[in-house]
């Protein structure tokens, strides 16, 4: 039996979501870390190439708990008007099905003139912190970005010849929030901007568990992409923040001050989601 760990994109908040989560759920007897495929998404590249290199969860999460020192969270108007449908390039978003390329090709064209308070080297200055190994691991780890000029949707991978972080840093390379990351001489965006998940990249195997931060949000498109898995002989199981994960999380996933709350309310609700998951991933 083959499992396949899909970790999707949220944030600063969603990376201590997950990492609590995925803590919490080891210490309820369900370890998902060793799943035959890893695919990250924003957030979740971070967390997934984490997981994949090896280093241990527990420190992961005292890192998120850990007391930081205060910085200002992002405004994130511009793309929550996307996500909510009420912005694109005709005037819609889909709901059910991702973007086309002429849409994130569009959206890519705003990442390239936004005027944010980040810079390239700067982003990857704090993506590369996060990276204690910056290596890609021997097993399959997938990291989704998007082309910003034609809105190719892409996959990094260790055969893909990029540093994983670079991989990671396109991944979570928000439109109208930071900068893209220029890879072989073209620029990357937020694969999140395709799907908060991506989960269609675990097509073909036997159990995809899905960690979805931002799940409520998009759950339109959440709900056909586990549908067509169901479809293709796959057994699903999805994860999204409960009523405490919601509220400590907050309105703004990219707050830092919101970071060691979520942490603990990932880790809090893992014991909830083990026993579905255990009869699923059979760990």
């Amino acid at each position: 039996m083959t499992v396949a760990l899909v970790l999707g994109g949220g944030g600063v908040t969603g990376i201590a979501w997950e990492t609590g989560l995925l803590l919490g759920l080891v210490e309820a007897g369900v370890d998902l870390t060793g799943a035959e495929l890893v695919i990250g998404t924003s957030a979740g590249s971070v967390v997934g190439a984490q997981v994949a290199t090896g280093v241990p969860l527990a420190a992961l999460y005292d890192r998120q708990v850990a007391p930081a020192a205060a910085e200002r969270a992002p405004d994130l108007a511009r793309l929550m008007e996307f996500f909510t449908g009420r912005a694109g390039a005709d005037g819609q978003a889909a709901q059910t099905a991702p973007p086309t390329p002429e849409v994130l090709a569009w959206i890519g064209s705003q990442a390239r003139t936004a005027n944010t308070r980040f810079t390239e080297a700067g982003r990857l200055e704090v993506i590369a912190a996060r990276l204690p190994v910056q290596e890609w691991p021997e097993r399959p780890v997938r990291v989704t970005a998007i082309d910003t000029e034609d809105g190719r949707f892409v996959t990094w991978e260790r055969s893909s010849g990029v540093p994983l972080t670079l991989a990671v840093a396109s991944s979570c390379a928000v439109p109208w929030i930071y900068p893209p990351v220029t890879i072989r001489g073209r620029r990357y965006m937020d694969g999140g901007v395709r799907s908060p998940t991506n989960a269609d990249l675990a097509t073909g195997h036997d159990v995809v568990v899905i960690v979805a931060p931002t799940g409520g949000l998009s759950s339109a498109l959440l709900d056909a992409e586990v549908a067509d898995l169901r479809r293709a002989g796959s057994r699903v199981e999805v994860v999204v923040p409960d009523a405490g994960a919601v509220e400590a999380i907050g309105p703004n996933p990219l707050d830092p001050a919101r970071r060691a709350a979520s942490a603990r309310a990932g880790r809090g609700q893992a014991a909830a989601a083990a026993a579905v998951l255990a009869a699923s991933a059979g760990r």
